[in-house]
């Protein structure tokens, strides 16, 4: 019988909400973290860490990915065996490019398939969920692609409640969202950090009917505009009165940027995640000049920024195992 010896787990980076689509939509991009690991026959688990920013990554316990890892074995009751992990990193920290939800979705594939893969895809997203808070950034970064996730029906049928059963008493639907080669997303990474809890603390706990409702309506709209490629659908959709109206504050030359942006043709801009990272959608034709303005844009600001033209990752979390009898 063999024994899985080794994995290597390569997690595309995210960027969520989309603009009105907030805490609930996200697409996979094509920056990527890679974490292998190693099975050791004795001693501890020791990590190493390669790649931009690695001397600011934890190589302790504390380690967001051993965490995961951990978790996973904690979730189906057994001892986590003893582990080399190497990281290299593509995905920058605290920019609001789902950095963790890689961490979390890395460790939670990588100590599956070192287990056997006791649990199904299905059950890896809905841990991974509950790991994260929210689906946004870790559905897309294990599923690839763009996805809508909302929670399933409180009192399901008893056919449902069977194939779901074992699967915890929170489950949610997925929803993919097409998402037209047309659209080009563009982001803007700033050289500043932004932490998702000083950009969720500025959220007012309440909101208007008014808002609610054009919310909801432009996030439909954003859903058809994305399947569909159509620039004067994607100029409405992007609007939001949630969270950036709020957020934007907190990124210097939030406003010069969108400007820029604009009118270099992209359709509209919004935060990437939490922030800082500032994404514009807009066709291939127009993608380099986006990206340009961005940058000249950010530079005037005294800010040093990676401004890029990325594509949509549809894989998600690819592995690849080794096995030794």
């Amino acid at each position: 019988m063999s024994v899985i010896s080794s994995v290597s787990v390569t997690v595309p980076a995210t960027t969520a909400n989309l603009g009105p689509g907030f805490d609930c939509i996200g697409a996979a991009l094509t920056l990527y973290n890679e974490f292998k690991f190693t099975r050791l026959e004795h001693g501890e688990m020791e990590i190493t860490v390669s790649g931009a920013e690695a001397e600011r990554v934890v190589t302790d316990e504390s380690n967001l990915l051993y965490q995961a890892f951990v978790k996973f074995y904690q979730h189906i009751e057994q001892t986590p065996p003893p582990v080399q992990i190497d990281i290299h990193l593509g995905v920058p920290l605290a920019r609001g490019l789902g950095s963790s939800a890689t961490a979390i979705v890395g460790g939670l594939v990588g100590a599956n398939l070192l287990a056997g893969e006791p649990l199904s895809q299905l059950q890896v997203m809905e841990l991974a969920i509950a790991l994260e808070g929210h689906p946004d950034n870790v559905v897309p970064a294990l599923l690839g692609g763009c996805r809508l996730a909302a929670t399933g029906v409180e009192n399901e049928p008893q056919r449902r409640r069977e194939r779901r059963e074992g699967e915890g008493e929170n489950f949610w639907e997925i929803c993919e969202v097409p998402w037209s080669e047309d659209v080009v997303p563009v982001v803007a990474i700033p050289d500043f950090e932004l932490s998702t809890k000083e950009a969720r603390r500025v959220l007012p706990t309440e909101v208007s009917r008014a808002d609610a409702i054009f919310n909801t309506a432009h996030l439909g709209l954003l859903l058809r505009g994305l399947e569909t490629g159509t620039g004067d659908w994607l100029r409405a959709a992007l609007q939001d009165r949630l969270h950036q109206p709020y957020r934007k504050a907190l990124i210097r030359g939030y406003d010069a940027l969108h400007s820029a942006a604009v009118a270099a043709g992209a359709y509209g801009m919004v935060i990437s995640g939490a922030g800082p990272t500032l994404l514009a959608l807009t066709n291939k034709a127009d993608s380099e000049a986006v990206a340009a303005a961005m940058a000249a844009a950010w530079m005037e600001e005294g800010i040093k920024a990676e401004v890029r033209s990325l594509s949509v990752d549809t894989q998600g979390a690819k592995a690849i195992q080794n096995s030794k009898l």
